[in-house]
């Protein structure tokens, strides 16, 4: 029985990992089973219907996956930051740092959420988070005086603008990392309390 439940939880993961190749690669508008299974390695797409309720079921679980392998990548480092400034830098960083180490999870997210309508926690959930994180930032000398709803939406777009641009083409991990620095401080400076005069 164990043997039977690794294999099949094995099989699903395969197809998982294919259809985010596939979506990354073509979209989801292109991401037919029968290209899914080819991609897996598949002799028929039976395998994936017998795996999978249907085509939003199988989104579903590429959108989990993905969560799963961006929050596994960038929550250390975001736990690891010390106070408010950093963990904005750090947030913001290693999620432009992410498009190196995984641009097809990226990329499939990114397809699946704009053209898919497909719900992503972690995606709909940054607004809160990003607002929330300033509230409290405020409240703690670390930011200056600003509309926290505001600044969120404005951060959101703009974090999203680059990880879509990076992703599109990946740049080396240099250059990246550059990109990242670069965006973090413009952040850091944009939040700054009036009396540090911007610094980071």
């Amino acid at each position: 029985m164990r043997a039977r439940t690794f294999t099949e939880s094995g099989r699903r993961a395969q197809i998982v990992r294919a259809a985010i190749e596939v979506i990354a690669e073509a979209g989801y508008a292109k991401a037919s089973f029968s290209r899914i299974a080819k991609q897996a390695g598949l002799s028929s797409t039976g395998m994936i219907s017998y795996h999978f309720a249907g085509k939003d079921d199988l989104l579903e679980a590429v959108v989990t996956e993905i969560e799963v392998v961006t929050g596994a990548f960038m929550q250390p480092r975001i736990d690891a930051a010390v106070g408010h400034v950093a963990q904005l830098r750090a947030y913001v960083e290693s999620n432009v740092d992410l498009v190196g180490e995984y641009p097809a999870e990226v990329r499939a997210l990114i397809d699946l959420v704009k053209n898919a309508g497909s719900q992503s926690a972690a995606v709909n959930g940054r607004l809160a988070l990003f607002e929330e994180h300033f509230r409290t930032g405020q409240a703690a000398g670390a930011f200056g005086s600003f509309d926290t709803r505001t600044a969120a939406l404005s951060f959101t777009a703009g974090l999203d603008a680059v990880v879509a641009t990076a992703a599109a083409a990946v740049p080396e991990p240099a250059e990246l990392a550059r990109i990242g620095r670069e965006l973090a401080d413009l952040y850091v400076r944009a939040t700054a309390p009036e009396s540090t005069g911007g610094s980071t």
